[in-house]
C-alpha cells in the first residue's frame, strides 16, 4: 500500500498524509489558538506510539480470518471514554467483560475470537449540532474528554488543545493497564472460567447454567489430561476507537522502518463514523492512506453504490482483513436495507469482514427523558444481521457493542428487567447508553446460540 500517490507531492517530499488537509473535515473542533494547537500537535508527532505496526499487522491477519468465518470478532467499551473514570478498575471490568463473553462465545461456537475494546482512545464523539443551548444560554457541544469538558460552562466548553496530549498520556496509560491484565495472568483461562462460576450463582441466569456446566467440564477434562495452561495464560487484546479528530490522528501517524508504510499509532483498528464517511472527505482521505486494518460504520442511508466505491477507496488492493463494515442499520431496517449491501460487495469479489453494530441504530428517548436502548431491540438486530448472512450464503464476522463492566442502568430489559423508572438508578454515560456486565453476558450466550446454529 503506497503512501505517496501524487508526483508532485513525492517531488516535495511529502508522504500525502496531509491531503486530507485540503477536504472538508466534518465533526472537527473549532480550535481557538491555531498555536496553541500546532504545538500540541507537534509534541505528539515526537512522542512514543500507543501501538506498534507490526501488532496491527497481527490484528489484519486475525480479521482476515473474521471474515473467512475461521474466527469471529468481539469489539466492546464505552460510547465516549472519560479522563475521570481512566483507573485500573474501570478497566478490568472492561476488559474482564470481553473476555467472559469471548469465552462464551468461544464455546458456544467452537470458534476463536478476535478480542477488540473501544478503549484507550475513544475520547471524542460527533454530535448533531455544534452547539447546545439551555435557559437561553448557547455553547458549544460537548465532543468528549479530548476537546472540550462536559460541564456546560462556557470555560469547559471551549476547545484546548491541551486535552489532546492528556488523551494521548491517559490512553497510553490504559494501554499499558490492558496488556498487563491479558499478559500477566488475570486472562489465564482458569480465572475466566472462575468469573463464570460467579456469573452462574446469580438467579437471574440460571437458564445459563448448563453452559457453565459444560464448560467447568471441559477444564476439569483438560486439567487431568495435562493440558498445557501455560499457553492459555494470556491473550490477544487489540485497542481500537473512531478516528474523529484528525489533528490527533495525523499527530499519531508513524511511517514503519520495515515497510515504509504510514500506520496510526494511536490504535490498532480506526474506524470511520456513519457521518464522516463521505468519499471526497477528509476522513476518507486519510484513512486510504494508512496501513492499520480499518472499519467504516454503515447506517441504513447507505447504498450498494456507496459500499462498493468505499471498497475500491480504501482497501484498492483487496487485502483481506484490511477493510470491515460496520454495519448500524436498526432492528427495524437491517433485514430490508443490509440484503442488497451485502450482495453487492459479494458479487463484486470485494474482501469485507462484516461486524454488526446493534447499538446505533436502536437509540430512543425514554418516557422519563433518558436517552437510551431497548435490549430486544439489541438482540433482534443481531438476530437480522446473522439471518441475513445465512440466506445470502455469506460470514457474520463479528459483533461491536458500546458496554462496560459495571452495573450501570442504560439500557432498558435484560435479565434484571430495568424499566424506564430504574434507569435513573445507575445512568453514568456522558453520550450514549451501554449495556451493563449482567446484560453483556446475556447477549453472548444469545450470540452463541447464532452462531452454533
Amino acid at each position: 500500500m503506497s503512501t505517496v500517490t501524487d508526483p508532485a507531492e513525492r517531488s516535495a517530499g511529502l508522504t500525502g498524509l496531509d491531503h486530507y488537509r485540503t477536504l472538508t473535515a466534518r465533526q472537527q473542533p473549532t480550535w481557538p489558538d491555531a498555536d496553541a494547537l500546532a504545538a500540541a500537535t507537534g509534541r505528539l508527532a515526537q512522542a512514543a506510539p500507543i501501538v506498534v505496526p507490526a501488532q496491527a499487522d497481527t490484528l489484519t491477519e486475525r480479521l482476515a480470518a473474521a471474515g473467512r468465518g475461521e474466527a469471529f470478532l468481539l469489539q466492546g467499551g464505552d460510547c465516549a471514554e472519560t479522563f475521570a473514570e481512566a483507573n485500573a478498575d474501570r478497566i478490568r471490568n472492561k476488559v474482564r467483560t470481553i473476555l467472559q463473553m469471548a469465552v462464551v462465545l468461544t464455546h458456544g461456537a467452537s470458534t476463536p475470537v478476535v478480542k477488540m475494546g473501544r478503549m484507550a482512545g475513544q475520547y471524542a464523539k460527533p454530535r448533531s449540532s455544534d452547539t447546545e443551548t439551555r435557559d437561553g444560554v448557547t455553547l458549544p457541544a460537548y465532543r468528549g474528554d479530548m476537546i472540550n469538558g462536559f460541564p456546560f460552562t462556557s470555560e469547559a466548553r471551549i476547545p484546548d488543545p491541551e486535552r489532546l496530549e492528556q488523551a494521548y498520556r491517559i490512553s497510553a496509560a490504559t494501554a499499558n493497564v490492558v496488556r498487563a491484565f491479558t499478559q500477566g495472568g488475570f486472562a489465564d483461562l482458569r480465572q475466566v472460567h472462575e468469573w463464570n462460576r460467579g456469573f452462574m450463582r446469580n438467579p437471574a441466569y440460571a437458564r445459563y447454567e448448563k453452559t457453565a456446566d459444560e464448560i467447568d467440564r471441559a477444564i476439569r477434562f483438560m486439567h487431568a489430561c495435562g493440558a498445557d495452561f501455560d499457553a492459555l495464560r494470556s491473550v490477544e487484546f487489540f485497542l481500537s476507537h473512531e478516528a474523529l479528530v484528525l489533528d490527533y490522528e495525523r499527530a499519531m501517524t508513524r511511517t514503519d522502518q520495515r515497510t515504509g508504510h504510514a500506520y496510526d499509532t494511536s490504535a490498532h483498528f480506526l474506524w470511520i463514523g456513519e457521518r464522516t464517511r463521505q468519499l471526497d472527505g477528509a476522513h476518507v482521505d486519510f484513512m486510504s492512506r494508512i496501513a492499520n486494518p480499518i472499519g467504516v460504520k454503515l447506517g441504513p442511508t447507505t447504498t450498494p453504490h456507496d459500499a462498493l466505491a468505499l471498497t475500491e477507496r480504501l482497501n484498492p488492493d483487496n487485502v483481506p482483513g484490511r477493510l470491515t463494515f460496520v454495519t448500524r442499520m436498526g432492528a427495524g431496517q437491517v433485514r430490508d436495507v443490509l440484503p442488497a449491501i451485502v450482495e453487492a460487495v459479494t458479487w463484486s469479489g470485494a474482501n469485507v469482514t462484516w461486524v454488526t453494530d446493534p447499538m446505533h441504530g436502536n437509540t430512543i428517548t425514554s418516557d422519563s427523558g433518558y436517552k437510551t436502548r431497548r435490549l430486544t431491540d439489541v438482540l433482534d438486530e443481531v438476530a437480522g444481521f446473522f439471518e441475513v448472512h445465512r440466506a445470502l450464503g455469506t460470514v457474520p464476522g463479528g459483533l461491536h457493542m458500546e458496554l462496560t463492566g459495571d452495573d450501570v442502568t442504560e439500557v432498558l430489559g435484560g435479565s434484571e428487567e430495568i424499566s424506564d423508572a430504574g434507569l435513573a438508578l445507575r445512568y453514568e454515560t456522558l453520550v450514549d447508553p451501554r449495556l451493563n456486565h449482567q446484560q453483556s453476558l446475556e447477549l453472548a450466550f444469545q450470540v452463541a446460540e447464532m452462531l452454533r446454529a
